[in-house]
């Protein structure tokens, strides 16, 4: 239960503009000035550690957790900020591998709640974010606890996300998709453009871009060379590209580049008793315990209610829900078609993402979630059926998910898919399912 205190504090952020909980438009205000003010008022603490910066259309915040794990297993002291939550605020914040504290959280949000409040008429700290806001305290946490490195998810974008303050040594791109186009750009090209602009002077990017996997009018590989190039930007990419590989081996792919490139510049694991000399960090530290120990809530995560199987993730492009289907059929728990609980956001396309269900799904039940941007559950519905696929509906999440349980009842196992929202509404009814540890096989280093 959040302490009366963190309430509070969360009570007070709440009343700020909160872009997640909004339709993500072209009136959407971006722009790093605001939480450049507040961090000023706040004494830096951004400037306290040393950072991975890691975007991409998916596979980020895997990606981000991958790393964390792997230079904590070093002894490292690390943070890890990712977003959204799925059930608690304390989720986005991780400190040396644990969700922060309320009370610390709730110090570090009322002390960028005040730093806003107390900013000068007119200024741009005053005009900072919820966003912002959960940026600047995440940041007060990290320097609070003298961490060494953190590792840092993007929010929306790169180039003008609030976490662009901080100065990536590394900095990873996993993949382009079309995605929040209202805001990004209505072409890959556009959206690489964006972001690409976490690259900084010197760092080295790790990407899983690559040349012609897109048309070549649109491809995003071309926007991130030039980016790279005219920064003079080292650009790593995972040598095998395997198209059978999991969602989860390209994310391990790409963090054990990182991890690699980390030794390269330097960095060494911590001093050990009775060690004089010091290995430098590399993808060895991705050994299975620490693979296994990487998973995000709502990022096909395995949980069960009764003796039904069920799989949240807040997929919502295209090729993430093939990804996820993909990864999921080579488990032997998983090889029927599942019924789907789905609820999207207004700003998806649902059609494409329609079609990858197209017949390897039972049957979808449609949903919505009152405190999000999302379809209703009949416009949703209809727009399977124009597709042939058998859909329903449901009002809430919790019935959505009560009717998948009856169509799965005599065998089989329900995903429930699309937003972070539906995950967060359902996570609290169902119950751990421990998946087969990762094993060293799957590193795809």
């Amino acid at each position: 239960m959040t302490s009366s205190r963190l309430a509070e504090a969360l009570a007070r952020l709440d009343a700020l503009v909160n872009w997640e909980r909004r339709d993500r438009d072209a009136s959407m205000r971006r722009g790093l000035e605001p939480i450049q003010g507040l961090l000023a008022r706040m004494g830096n603490p951004e400037r306290s550690f040393r950072a991975v910066h890691i975007t991409g259309t998916k596979g980020k915040g895997t990606t981000s957790a991958l790393i964390e794990a792997g230079l904590r297993r070093a002894g490292l002291a690390t943070g890890l900020y990712t977003s959204p939550h799925v059930e608690r605020v304390n989720e986005r914040v991780r400190v040396r591998g644990a969700e922060v504290g309320d009370e610390e959280l709730a110090f570090a949000l009322e002390t960028a709640l005040e730093a806003r409040a107390s900013a000068p008429p007119g200024s741009q700290a005053g005009e900072s974010t919820w966003f912002d806001l959960v940026t600047a305290a995440a940041f007060l946490v990290f320097a609070r606890a003298k961490i060494e490195w953190a590792v840092v998810e993007v929010g929306l974008g790169g180039r003008l996300d609030s976490t662009n303050v901080v100065r990536g040594e590394v900095c990873v791109i996993t993949n382009i998709d079309l995605e929040h186009t209202a805001v990004l750009g209505n072409s890959r090209r556009e959206i690489a453009r964006e972001k690409a602009g976490i690259l900084k002077p010197g760092s080295t990017l790790v990407t899983g871009v690559r040349a012609g996997e897109a048309p070549p009018e649109d491809d995003p590989a071309v926007v991130i060379e030039r980016e790279a190039a005219g920064l003079e930007v080292r650009t790593l990419r995972p040598q095998v590209s395997d198209p059978g590989a999991s969602a989860f081996e390209r994310n391990t792919a790409l963090a054990c580049l990182v991890l690699d490139e980390l030794g390269r510049r330097g960095l060494t694991r911590a001093s050990a008793a009775g060690v004089s000399e010091r290995a430098p960090v590399s993808a060895a530290l991705l050994d299975a315990q620490t693979l296994a120990s990487a998973r995000l809530p709502g990022r096909a995560e395995r949980r069960r209610v009764g003796a039904t199987a069920v799989v949240l993730d807040a997929a919502h492009v295209a090729s993430s829900v093939s990804l996820l289907l993909a990864e999921l059929s080579r488990e032997r728990e998983f090889l029927s078609p599942p019924v789907v609980l789905l609820a999207l956001g207004r700003d998806k396309d649902a059609r494409s993402i329609l079609k990858a269900l197209e017949s390897r799904v039972d049957r979808v039940v449609c949903t919505t979630v009152a405190s999000g941007p999302l379809r209703d559950a009949e416009t949703l519905a209809q727009e399977a059926r124009t597709l042939g696929i058998v859909a329903e509906t449901a009002a809430d999440p919790e019935r959505g998910l009560a009717r998948a349980l009856d169509l799965t009842a005599k065998g089989g196992w329900v995903l429930v898919l699309g937003s972070f929202y539906l995950v967060g509404a359902l996570r609290p009814r169902t119950s751990p399912l421990q998946p087969a540890p990762p094993t060293e096989a799957s590193r795809r280093c």
